[in-house]
């Protein structure tokens, strides 16, 4: 099984991207299945009920989010009705949408999405290990596949992350920084990981955003609107492979063979 895991769409570049890549790329690299960040996917701050529907339209199974999952406002009712957009699971139960998601790739194996966010330099919220317990704790004996999207500021709590669940998932990756990690690579028990996938969208600027308007709030401190930046558009991601004819992990599900980084630019 061959899955896709696509960094952090920011604004318009990184969309327009999507559509101009990833078919081809599903195609030539006989992907199984995509998942995708898309929490910045509006204009660099959350993202639409008409974002979402044409992210999934483009052959994205699964969307994941994070801290800003719920800036749009018109999120708020649509996200409930749509499963297959994510948000982190140790928010608030009473906050619209869920963290897991269950459902078959084109191939009929059965596989699992988990969204959680970390702690570390962002909201208190409820502990992301211990929710990825209860969560894992739900998915049925016969899923084949489990990814976890760990969206998170520091490195220390994500590679903490990875370990923890080494053995019980196929893949753990990390969101939320936008630059990529050249950190992938399989843990001793079968779970792919990497700290961080990167961000799809213009890296002409800083993590995204209008470069000129970023250091002039480092430089004055004052209030400022930041746009989403052009130039030097990539899609940065990873390829999960699994070895699917091997034993499976102490959770049953297949273990990961290999996890290759990848970044394309606009043709």
């Amino acid at each position: 099984m061959r899955v896709l895991f696509i960094g952090d769409i920011v604004g318009s570049p990184g969309r327009h991207i999507v559509r101009e890549r990833l078919a081809d790329l599903v195609e030539h690299r006989q992907i199984d299945l995509v998942i995708a960040n898309g929490e910045n996917s509006a204009s660099g701050f959350g993202i639409t009920p008409k974002i979402a529907e044409e992210l999934l339209s483009l052959g994205i199974a699964v969307i994941t989010g994070g801290n800003h999952s719920w800036d749009r406002k018109e999120i708020l009712e649509y996200m409930p009705h749509q499963p297959r957009l994510l948000r982190p699971a140790n928010f608030a139960a009473a906050n619209p949408g869920s963290g897991l998601f269950v459902g078959k790739s084109g191939r009929g194996l059965k596989f699992a999405v988990l969204n959680v966010q970390g702690r570390v330099f962002l909201p208190a919220i409820d502990d992301p290990f211990k929710r990825a317990d209860e969560e894992l704790a739900k998915i049925p004996a016969d899923v084949a596949f489990v990814l976890v999207d760990i969206h998170a500021e520091t490195t220390s709590e994500k590679i903490a992350f990875g370990w923890y669940l080494d053995g019980r998932v196929t893949a753990v990756v990390g969101t939320h920084t936008h630059v990529a990690t050249a950190d992938e690579h399989v843990l001793p028990k079968g779970t792919a990981f990497i700290t961080d996938v990167g961000m799809t969208g213009p890296h002409g600027g800083v993590i995204g955003m209008d470069r000129a308007a970023i250091i002039q709030k480092f430089l004055n401190g004052l209030p400022t609107r930041f746009e989403v930046a052009a130039g030097d558009v990539q899609l940065n991601g990873v390829l999960i492979e699994t070895d699917d004819s091997g034993p499976r992990n102490e959770a049953g599900c297949l273990k990961a063979k290999s996890i290759e980084r990848l970044r394309l630019l606009i043709d």
